[in-house]
């Protein structure tokens, strides 16, 4: 009897010994662009800048109080844009943002932090013939990315105002080399573009985070839209073909608020962050996901 109340207590109490993430907080001052977040517990979270910083990691706990800070000399941050994680621990560093659909020198980074090991993944589009194309054809820029089943997954970003909103689904192998990406699919999220992605714990569900803006009063001001669109239940990794989910961060608002990263805190929330403006702090929060009713 004293065993089963002893075990009954620790069960009570295990939960208020964890640490908690917090549902809102303030991002440390130097992750001014943050473009990547990777949750590794509810107190251990990657981030990292834009290509306005150095190459470079911060890891903060559940509060986004900086914990550690790790550089790497000799690696170039030309355009970081996301980052992720396999179950061993190692992480994926998206070095792929491409808004001018000029570069060729793509790639993701591969480290893991118990050996300090870096290595890349170089990477190539399979349909993109000239750098850059058209304007029309601009559509080799990539902000989102996540690991699954030993394959990366990259989500290309449209043009706001020029593009067809439409974001297309390349895949990787998830070891260093060089590679032509495969186009698996694509998408149309009607006037949003994507700016990050992740994958539920259970592997069930992905999410893309977008936005979409446009100036107002006179094209002086500019109106914001943020919206994450899930994706549940797909065949194998035919991400699009699953049921489509659809939350909203937040109502048109006439701030400059930018989110670029995200990922699952659990099966029913995210957490996101946004960049700093003249008008809005860096800082991240919790959305809870609407519920998706599955596919008859």
């Amino acid at each position: 009897m004293r065993n089963q109340l002893i075990f009954l207590l620790l069960t009570l109490c295990l939960p208020l010994l964890v640490p908690a993430q917090k549902k809102r907080f303030r991002l440390p001052a130097d992750l001014i662009e943050v473009s990547g977040l990777q949750i590794m517990s509810p107190d251990s979270i990657w981030w990292h800048n834009d290509s306005g910083d150095r190459a470079r990691l911060i890891l903060t706990n559940g509060k986004g109080k900086a914990i550690q800070r790790v550089s790497f000399p000799g690696i170039q941050s030309r355009d970081w844009e996301d980052i992720s994680a396999d179950p061993t621990g190692r992480l994926y560093i998206g070095d792929m943002g491409n808004n001018l659909n000029r570069r060729t020198d793509l790639r993701i980074y591969t480290y893991e932090p118990s050996s300090q090991k870096i290595d890349s993944i170089l990477f190539r589009y399979p349909d993109q013939r000239s750098f850059p194309p058209p304007l029309q054809q601009w559509n080799f820029d990539a902000e989102g990315f996540f690991w699954f089943r030993d394959s990366l997954h990259i989500f290309s970003k449209n043009r706001v105002g020029a593009g067809n909103y439409y974001t297309k689904h390349y895949i990787l192998p998830a070891r260093p080399g060089n590679y032509t990406a495969v186009l698996r699919d694509s998408f149309l999220l009607p006037k949003r573009v994507v700016t990050a992605a992740a994958v539920s714990p259970d592997g069930h569900q992905i999410a893309l985070l977008s936005y979409f803006y446009r100036l107002t009063f006179l094209g002086l001001l500019p109106k914001t839209r943020t919206t994450i669109w899930t994706f549940t239940d797909f065949p194998g990794s035919d991400f699009f073909k699953g049921t489509l989910g659809k939350t909203r961060v937040h109502k048109p608002l006439v701030v400059p608020t930018q989110f670029e990263s995200l990922d699952y805190v659990n099966q029913n929330r995210v957490l996101i962050a946004s960049e700093r403006t003249i008008m809005y702090k860096q800082k991240a929060k919790q959305v809870k996901l609407k519920k998706v009713s599955p596919k008859s």
